[in-house]
């Protein structure tokens, strides 16, 4: 039978994520609360790895696809030059941060194809990329020139990862995940898509008027980014109380994007 997590191995990863010390019994009640949520993770990971692919026998992360590990650990150690080889943690350091270097790049390049006006990524958009950290700079700009949308209009600006990520700090007090902004905006389109259909539904001849102007009502709203406001206040109030520095996917899934 596997063993809990120690007391003082959760203290030193607890590090990480706070500067206050913690407490004996605390540290035992967040072994406790570890392995309960272990009990609820893995029947719902093993189901969604049966459901992707019936025949795999290893617990797979279906919500995720990551850099391949033997790729990257070759070629880490193909550029040491003091070390002799890479552990385990080292490679997943590393996936970490070259992942966390794709993000940005695409965000950047994503914010480039949305000036533009267009919804795919192409080579000028990676191409006029430079560093990282000028990329971060060129995001900020980014983010400057979006400051109209905190009037709560879109005013001709495309919805981008910036944008949402402004939103979250100026509305809901906190930053918010990569993962999280990206299941919100698929929820923002989803949400789009069956309010018109409402519309079209009920700007038929004969239909209920008032269902119409609910319609129009809830489509302006979303148009004016309301609705997103609402969502991000609404996560963040969840991550809050979960003790949570940012807003991440965790706090949107249990909320109605419907409501």
């Amino acid at each position: 039978m596997a063993k809990p997590y120690s007391t003082s191995h959760i203290g030193f990863v607890s590090s990480g994520f706070t500067d206050m010390r913690l407490s004996g019994a605390v540290k035992e009640k967040l072994v406790e609360m570890l392995v309960a949520e272990i009990d609820k993770m893995v029947p719902a990971m093993e189901s969604a790895t049966l459901s992707a692919t019936p025949d795999k026998k290893t617990l797979d992360d279906t919500n995720r696809t990551r850099l391949n590990y033997n790729r990257t650990r070759e070629l880490m150690i193909e550029r040491l030059t003091d070390l002799e080889s890479v552990g385990s943690e080292a490679v997943q350091a590393g996936i970490e941060h070259l992942e966390t270097y794709l993000k940005k790049v695409l965000n950047s390049a994503e914010s480039a194809a949305a000036k533009d006006r267009v919804n795919t990524i192409k080579p000028r958009h990676i191409s006029q990329l430079k560093t990282p950290q000028e990329n971060e700079e060129s995001t900020q700009i980014i983010e400057e020139e979006d400051e109209d949308i905190l009037d709560g209009q879109i005013s001709g600006s495309a919805l981008t990862p910036s944008v949402i990520r402004k939103m979250s700090r100026s509305f809901a007090g906190m930053s918010v995940t990569d993962a999280a902004i990206e299941e919100l905006l698929l929820w923002y389109y989803e949400v789009v898509d069956e309010v018109g259909q409402n519309i079209r539904e009920h700007a038929q001849l004969g239909s209920n008027p008032a269902a119409f102007i609910d319609a129009i009502d809830k489509m302006k709203d979303l148009m004016m980014l309301g609705w997103i406001r609402r969502m991000l206040v609404r996560a963040a109030e969840s991550a809050e109380d979960r003790g949570y520095k940012k807003i991440d996917i965790e706090q949107l899934i249990h909320l109605d994007p419907f409501e």
